[in-house]
């Protein structure tokens, strides 16, 4: 009787199991790539006869750590980045058993400082950033006490929090080349600390709540992604950064200074188990979605050159995976 009940209890397991099986590619991570991961499912949704994969918006550290948390229908079978797989969160997926990573660059962004039309314009440097936004500079309540020729404008800056690759992305691209282009040695500069006196504000991971924020508030600057400028630029405008507006072309040329490469993850072993993965993958490194003339780029994505275009794709539907090496 006990082993009946055994037998029972373990068929019971094996039903809820196939039960808990999904049907439905569920993706997470990058609130930057966000948008153009939406599009992409959207258009996979329509065109073939998967179900529109689920998109959530986590955060690039928070999409990999959910990606890395294991293998299974319960974890996500892709996630969006910002900026590239530390190698720490890399040694995270291969100790808990998520060995095989298909790696995709979607295109370029860049990171946009930008406030509310109708408030005084910026023309900022790297240099000013650093000065105004990072500890142990002097704190300065107000932009004009960095450089008269900033506005006579209390420093509230409206950010990413932690979690976000864009955040990283501005920690690097904008504050520690800022803090070089002060004089600091490279040690020095890796290890700075944004202020927490009120300067800077953590304002979660979406764009567009910092947008609607500074619409509210006409005196803030926000920090985000190049595509959230484009898609409300009748609210809100770009300031130059070293002299350099933030426009598609000047990112594409490698002109605007805080520029970065965006890419998404593929968890291998769940390719063949939840079904459309790779017909996903496929329809996002298309021509059509996200080369130079695709669906994308009309969002804000500033696509990869045609041969680097081209090889991503086959490196993807190769299903080539990392290593490891060089991160």
């Amino acid at each position: 009787m006990k082993k009946l009940s055994l037998a029972v209890a373990a068929a019971a397991i094996a039903v809820a199991g196939t039960a808990a099986a999904r049907d439905q590619i569920k993706i997470v991570g990058s609130s930057t790539v966000f948008p153009f991961s939406t599009a992409v499912a959207e258009a996979f949704g329509k065109a073939t006869s998967f179900p529109t994969p689920v998109v959530e918006s986590t955060g690039s550290g928070g999409g990999l750590k959910l990606f890395c948390a294991g293998v299974g229908t319960e974890h996500p079978d892709v996630t969006n980045a910002s900026r590239r797989i530390k190698a720490s969160e890399f040694e995270l997926c291969q100790e808990n058993g998520v060995a095989e990573i298909i790696e995709s660059t979607v295109g370029y962004d860049g990171i946009a400082v930008a406030n509310a039309k109708g408030s005084a314009e910026f023309s900022l440097t790297r240099e000013q950033l650093f000065k105004a936004l990072v500890k142990g500079q002097g704190e300065p309540e107000m932009w004009n006490e960095i450089d008269p020729s900033l506005p006579a404008m209390k420093i509230e800056v409206l950010g990413p929090p932690p979690s976000s690759g864009t955040r990283d992305s501005w920690e690097e691209l904008a504050l520690q080349k800022g803090c070089l282009d002060a004089g600091n040695d490279k040690a020095f500069c890796k290890e700075i600390e944004i202020r927490d006196d009120g300067a800077w504000v953590d304002a979660g991971e979406n764009d567009n709540l910092i947008v609607q924020k500074l619409v509210a508030n006409p005196n803030a600057v926000g920090v985000f992604g190049f595509s959230f400028l484009e898609e409300n630029a009748d609210k809100v405008q770009g300031s130059s950064i070293n002299g350099v507006e933030p426009t598609f072309d000047n990112i594409l040329s490698g002109d605007y200074p805080i520029a970065r490469t965006m890419y998404f993850y593929i968890k291998k072993a769940h390719v063949g188990v939840v079904p459309g993965i790779m017909e996903y993958a496929a329809e996002f490194v298309s021509e059509d979605a996200s080369g130079e003339y695709g669906y994308l780029a009309e969002k804000g994505l500033i696509p990869l050159a045609a041969d680097a275009h081209a090889a991503n794709a086959e490196q993807v539907m190769s299903q080539a995976t990392l290593t490891g090496e060089g991160l």
